[in-house]
């Protein structure tokens, strides 16, 4: 059966301006991080991305090494772009990344020019794609120049691979570095992809002042804390989760007795405010005005309508979030 979008994507999605850009993003965006691999179902992400899609989910994210195997994501994405969204590559922003190991040997990770530039072209071909419309240095090289990896993005756009550049989990002193490398040679960056949730805060140490100084959008990854911001361990490790399954990003060492706790206390304030404790996070990180869109995952499509009812309430009383932060410290 051939997909058609549902005539009411735009209807419900807040679209929200990207830094000082042109360019609005869906408050929501889905990344592809992980469950669209080779070793993943192909029709419940084909299900997946038309969900998103229907919903007003515009934006697709994600990175070279994205899988398991890496790459597979992106060939996985590349293959369903072109059976059933070929007509409508225009109404979506496709972004990838390297920065982390891809292939062996000395040029297939980090941050030199060579890399960047082989990685996007073997990721434009995987994708069956012209152009990506973001391109991202997945995380700073501590040995390559900055001028040399910020050129090489600038390249990459002046060569129309890539429509816009940013950068991912670069902190505060370097992001501005970046940024102001990255003006001086007449591509700005757009958008930078932190970490952020309500257990993960160090952006807030500088990061989104810099961002909110430099017109920089900011997506965060990672909201839900690896799923430790749901329902799922409210009452300790399920053995379906991904702590119990793979245990590689998030350990059962992460899943202590307070962690739980504050958990519960949070879920709590989520209930009185008629929310689960996923859509109040997601809320949460987007009460601030300076943030684009949170990147959310999905396993099922049904976590994807759950998670877009975080839009049906995204502001908080004084008195909540002073109990927020009453929990989280």
């Amino acid at each position: 059966m051939t997909y058609l979008p549902s005539p009411d994507r735009y209807k419900n999605m807040r679209y929200r301006r990207c830094g000082k850009s042109g360019l609005k993003l869906p408050a929501v965006s889905l990344g592809l991080w992980h469950n669209f691999g080779g070793v993943d179902v192909a029709e419940n992400f084909r299900k997946i991305l038309h969900t998103a899609f229907d919903s007003g989910i515009t934006h697709f994210d994600l990175a070279n090494n994205y899988g398991p195997p890496p790459g597979s994501a992106e060939t996985n994405f590349g293959q369903i772009l072109h059976e059933d969204f070929r007509g409508y590559r225009d109404e979506m922003i496709i972004s990838s990344k390297a920065g982390y190991t891809m292939w062996d040997g000395p040029y297939g990770d980090w941050g030199s020019k060579k890399y960047l530039v082989s990685s996007l072209d073997q990721s434009l071909k995987r994708m069956r794609l012209e152009y990506v419309d973001i391109f991202y240095h997945h995380r700073p090289d501590p040995e390559t120049p900055l001028e040399e990896t910020m050129g090489a993005l600038d390249l990459i756009v002046r060569q129309g691979k890539a429509l816009y550049a940013g950068i991912s989990n670069y902190p505060a002193d370097k992001a501005d570095e970046a940024i102001s490398i990255l003006k001086k040679l007449g591509t700005p960056c757009l958008i930078h992809q932190p970490k952020y949730s309500m257990f993960e805060r160090w952006v807030e140490g500088g990061l989104l002042d810099v961002l909110e100084k430099d017109g920089v959008g900011c997506i965060p990854f990672s909201p839900l804390a690896q799923g430790l911001l749901t329902n799922k361990y409210l009452h300790g490790i399920p053995e379906d989760s991904r702590v119990a399954k793979s245990g590689v990003f998030l350990q059962k060492s992460h899943v202590t007795d307070e962690r739980i706790s504050q958990i519960s206390k949070l879920n709590d304030i989520a209930v009185k405010r008629g929310q689960t404790l996923a859509q109040m996070a997601l809320a949460w990180i987007l009460k601030d005005q300076r943030i684009t869109s949170v990147l959310i995952g999905a396993s099922k499509p049904e976590q994807i309508t759950d998670s877009l009812k975080c839009l049906d309430n995204t502001e908080f009383s004084e008195e909540e979030l002073t109990q927020i932060e009453s929990i989280l410290k």
